[in-house]
C-alpha cells in the first residue's frame, strides 16, 4: 500500500471489490449495488479498472483457526486467479510446501482461502502467497508473506499467550492517520501472541463515517473514508467494503498477517442489536428485512475473513492439554429483544442445538482452561431502548429469568459434571473490566465459580461502565471506563486483554492493557 497512491486507490473503488493493477480508468467509481446474494457476480461486473499486467494482492493476507496439524489462509485478488500458497518453517522458504488453493472469482469478490493439512504442531510457520493469472499461466502476482502458530498437540505442555478484543471502527471513529490509526494492533502484534480472538463487532456496518469530527479539544479527527463507509451497509457489495475498509489500516494489515485469528460475528456486522426476524424501523434502510441483511452481511464476513465457511459458527478449538476455546454464536439464533423476563427455557440467545454442543463440549473436555469466547457479556445489564434487553441480564438480581435461564442451565449441567477452568472473554460493551461471579453471593447456587474479562473497544467510541445483574452473583474486581460516552480513541479508553498460560504450572495469567500495551490490571488463577 506504501508504494500506491491511497486517494487513488479510493477513487478506483479498490476497496469495492475493483482491480488495481496498472490498468485503464474506466470513469467509474465505487461498487456496483448488488440488490441480493445471488447478484455477487453482478455487483463486480463493471469494475473501475481494468487489469492489466500482472495480478496484484489487494488487502494482504490473514490466517485463522488453527490448530495442531491445520490453518487457513486468506487471500483477495485484483482479478480471475489462482491461488498459491507456500508453507515451510524457514524464513527463506527452502523446501517449502506448495499448496494449490481455490480460483478467486467475482462471486466471492475475488477472495479466497485455503486450509493448509499436515502441519507440525506448537511451530511458527512462515506462508507466501501468490495468485496466478487465468489468461496468463505462469504470470503470478507478486508474493505476500506471512506467519502464523499451530496449536500445540494433544500433550504438548507448553507456553500458550493470546490476545483478545473486539468492536473495531465504530461510532464514527474510521482510520486518521494523524492519530496513529488503529494503533492498538501495532500493540497487540508487539506481544508476539499466538492467536487473536475478536469477540465481535468486526466491522460497523451500521456506522457511516464522516470525512472529519471535531474532538472536545478542538482538534479535527479526519476519517479516512470510502463509499461504503459513507452509509449504512445494505447491499453485498457494501457489506463486502466495510471489511474490507479495515485492511487499509497498515497496523490491522501486519497483524493479521503474523497472528492467526478466531473470529466471532455480533450485532455490527449487520446493525445494532439485531435479532432475527427483525424488521428495522431505521429510516435509513431502504431494506429492513434483517433476515436479508445479516445474509448478505454473513456472506461477506465468510469471505473477508480467515473463518470456516461450512457448518456453525460455533466451534472448540483446542490449544493442547491447557486450553480449550469454545466460541460461541450468540446472535444468530437469539429471540427477539423484549423484557427478558419470561420463563421459558427453550428461549435464549444459544439455541437448543448450541447450547446442548456446549454442555456436551464442556463435559467432554480435558483441558486445565476452558475459555467460552462469548459475544456478549453475562452480568452486564445493555439496554435496548427503554424497555427491551439486548443481552443475558435484565437487571433484576433475582432467580433466573428469560435469557438468563438458558445461562443457568449451561453453568449448572458443568457444575454437576465437576467442570472446573471455566473462564469467559466478551467485548461488546466498549470498556474493560473484570468480574467474578460465586454463587455465595447469587440468586441461584448450583454452578461453580467462575471469572469473566471484558475488553475493548479495539478502535470505536468508549462507553460505560454498564450496571451488573446480582442474578449470577457478580463482583467488578476491576473497572477501566471512560469519563463520557463516545469518547474518541484518541483519548484513550481503548483496550485489549492478554492471557498468558504457563507451561509448567498451568496458571492462567491475565492483563488488561490499554492501547499502548500498558496493562492496566492483572491477575493470575492458579
Amino acid at each position: 500500500m506504501t508504494e500506491l497512491d491511497r486517494r487513488t486507490l479510493l477513487r478506483a473503488g479498490l476497496l469495492a471489490g475493483a482491480g488495481v493493477a496498472g490498468g485503464a480508468l474506466l470513469g467509474a467509481t465505487g461498487a456496483t449495488a448488488a440488490s441480493g446474494l445471488s447478484d455477487a457476480a453482478g455487483a463486480m461486473a463493471a469494475p473501475a479498472w481494468r487489469p492489466t499486467g500482472r495480478p496484484l494482492l489487494t488487502h494482504g493476507v490473514q490466517s485463522g483457526d488453527a490448530t495442531a496439524d491445520s490453518a487457513l489462509v486468506w487471500t483477495r485478488a485484483d482479478r480471475p486467479g489462482r491461488m498459491l500458497v507456500e508453507v515451510s518453517r524457514r524464513a527463506d522458504f527452502r523446501g517449502a510446501r506448495r499448496v494449490r488453493g481455490p480460483v478467486l472469482d467475482p462471486t466471492g469478490d475475488f477472495t479466497g482461502k485455503v486450509r493448509l493439512r499436515g502441519l507440525p504442531g506448537g511451530e511458527r510457520l512462515h506462508y507466501r502467497v501468490r495468485v496466478e493469472s487465468l489468461d496468463r499461466p505462469g504470470l503470478c502476482s507478486a508474493p505476500l508473506t506471512g506467519e502464523l502458530t499451530t496449536a500445540p498437540r494433544r500433550h504438548d505442555r507448553r507456553d500458550v499467550r493470546f490476545v483478545w478484543t473486539g468492536d473495531i471502527a465504530g461510532q464514527g471513529w474510521g482510520i486518521a492517520p494523524e492519530f496513529g490509526g488503529m494503533a492498538i494492533f501495532q500493540a497487540m502484534r508487539a506481544a508476539r501472541p499466538d492467536f487473536f480472538l475478536c469477540s465481535g463487532d468486526t466491522v460497523y456496518a451500521d456506522g457511516p463515517l464522516a470525512e472529519s469530527v471535531t474532538l472536545p479539544d478542538g482538534r479535527i479527527w479526519r476519517n479516512l473514508v470510502t463509499p461504503e463507509k459513507t452509509k449504512v451497509a445494505e447491499t453485498l457489495a457494501e457489506y463486502r467494503g466495510q471489511f474490507a475498509y479495515n485492511l487499509l489500516d497498515e497496523h490491522l494489515r501486519a497483524f493479521v498477517a503474523e497472528v492467526p485469528q478466531i473470529n466471532q460475528w455480533d450485532d455490527h456486522e449487520v446493525t445494532n442489536n439485531w435479532y432475527p426476524g427483525e424488521v428495522l424501523t431505521d429510516a435509513r434502510y431502504t431494506e429492513r428485512r434483517v433476515d436479508v441483511l445479516a445474509a448478505r452481511a454473513r456472506q461477506a464476513f465468510d469471505e473477508w475473513l480467515p473463518t470456516p465457511t461450512r457448518g456453525p459458527l460455533y466451534r472448540r478449538l483446542s490449544y493442547g492439554p491447557l486450553l480449550d476455546v469454545f466460541v460461541l454464536d450468540m446472535r444468530t439464533y437469539k429471540d427477539p429483544n423484549d423484557g427478558n423476563t419470561y420463563a421459558d427455557p427453550g428461549r435464549g440467545l444459544l439455541g437448543r442445538e448450541q447450547r446442548e454442543w456446549l454442555v456436551r463440549e464442556l463435559t467432554r473436555s480435558r483441558a486445565t482452561w476452558k475459555v467460552i469466547a462469548a459475544d456478549l457479556p453475562i452480568g452486564l445489564v445493555v439496554p435496548d431502548g427503554p424497555a427491551a434487553q439486548e443481552g443475558v441480564a435484565q437487571g433484576d438480581p433475582g432467580a433466573p429469568a428469560g435469557r438468563e435461564l438458558e445461562i443457568a442451565q449451561v453453568l449448572g449441567a458443568a457444575h454437576r459434571a465437576g467442570v472446573t477452568g471455566i473462564v469467559f472473554l466478551t467485548a461488546d460493551v466498549h470498556y474493560t473490566a473484570a468480574h467474578h461471579y460465586d454463587p455465595a453471593r447469587a440468586a441461584v447456587g448450583d454452578f461453580t465459580p467462575f471469572w469473566e474479562f471484558v475488553s475493548g473497544p479495539a478502535h470505536a467510541g468508549a462507553f460505560g461502565p454498564n450496571a451488573l445483574d446480582g442474578t449470577f452473583g457478580p463482583r467488578a474486581v476491576f473497572v477501566n471506563a471512560p469519563p463520557r460516552a463516545n469518547t474518541s480513541p484518541a483519548e484513550g479508553f481503548q483496550h485489549f486483554g492478554e492471557v498468558h498460560i504457563d507451561g509448567d504450572s498451568g496458571a492462567f495469567t491475565v492483563h488488561l492493557r490499554d492501547r499502548a500495551g500498558r496493562s492496566l490490571w492483572t491477575t493470575t488463577l492458579p
